[in-house]
């Protein structure tokens, strides 16, 4: 696939995205104010009515009716935009199943939520930028979704994935489309102007190659999966990847003394947002 098509395909998919990307170029620069988050968040009406909403919710407080963007940036500050956004995102994504992959709607969005708040909850303790590791475990996925249209578009249809056929996801989808989901997320994120550390996280991030170990918040995407595998929270054709290993966890400066307070604010938040989506 050229990097043309799959720019192209991704066109596709709720304009969530670029806002998200957009959002975090200004929470990077020390200049942003509210009022330009708000004006961002604005000229989505679809995902504005989304963070109203999910503003509204006991995830972010609920003390008192919000009922304009304006006021939902403001009660929750620039602490909490990227998780509110983060959260109307992935419910806007994952309304439809991805069927090539087998991946059910509510499986796609709980994996995108547990994976992003478990990267979130790691990333504090390892030392490494929270809001870069919820926003790479949140999209990590992208790359799954064009693969799965293009596969659902193809006037040939591309083959189902079969984990009795295929040891994962990675071989099925270099030999059907020639390219890996995590190269195509990387690629598009590189696209969308997302931090250049982001996209070769993720295009690193099933850790199958010797130089992975070395990008941290590679491997703290992968224990987070690994988080989310022992809820089953993840995804059938990558279940071999995640192994939490002492080897990964030194990577990143972790002990297993670690997890379970990770677990338990993963498991808040995931709860949380669940309930801030309605379902």
């Amino acid at each position: 696939m050229s990097r043309e098509t799959i720019v192209e395909i991704a066109s596709t998919l709720p304009a969530d995205i670029r806002v998200l990307s957009k959002l975090t170029e200004l929470l990077q620069d020390v200049d942003s104010d509210l009022d330009e988050i708000s004006a961002l968040l604005r000229g989505d009406v679809t995902l504005s009515a989304q963070v109203v909403r999910i503003g509204n919710s006991p995830m972010f407080g609920g003390a008192r009716t919000i009922a304009t963007v304006e006021e939902a940036v403001q009660c929750v500050g620039f602490g909490q935009i990227l998780k509110l956004v983060g959260t109307a995102t992935a419910g806007r994504l994952s309304e439809a199943t991805l069927q090539c992959y087998d991946i059910s709607a509510k499986l796609l969005r709980d994996n995108m939520l547990y994976g992003a708040f478990a990267a979130e909850a790691l990333a504090r303790p390892a030392g490494i930028d929270p809001r870069l590791a919820f926003s790479a475990g949140l999209l990590r996925s992208v790359g799954l979704m064009v693969l799965d249209r293009s596969g659902r578009g193809d006037s040939t249809s591309a083959p189902l994935y079969s984990s009795s056929r295929w040891p994962d996801y990675v071989t099925w989808e270099k030999r059907v489309f020639g390219i890996s989901s995590c190269e195509v997320t990387a690629l598009l994120l590189d696209e969308w102007r997302f931090p250049n550390e982001m996209a070769e996280a993720i295009r690193a991030h099933y850790i199958l190659e010797p130089g992975d170990m070395d990008c941290p918040l590679a491997v703290l995407l992968n224990v987070g999966n690994g988080m989310a595998r022992f809820v089953s929270r993840s995804f059938q054709g990558e279940d071999n990847l995640w192994e939490i290993t002492p080897e990964k966890l030194s990577a990143i400066g972790l002990t297993e003394d670690d997890f379970e307070p990770a677990i338990v604010a993963t498991e808040k938040s995931f709860e949380a947002a669940i309930l801030s989506l309605g379902n």
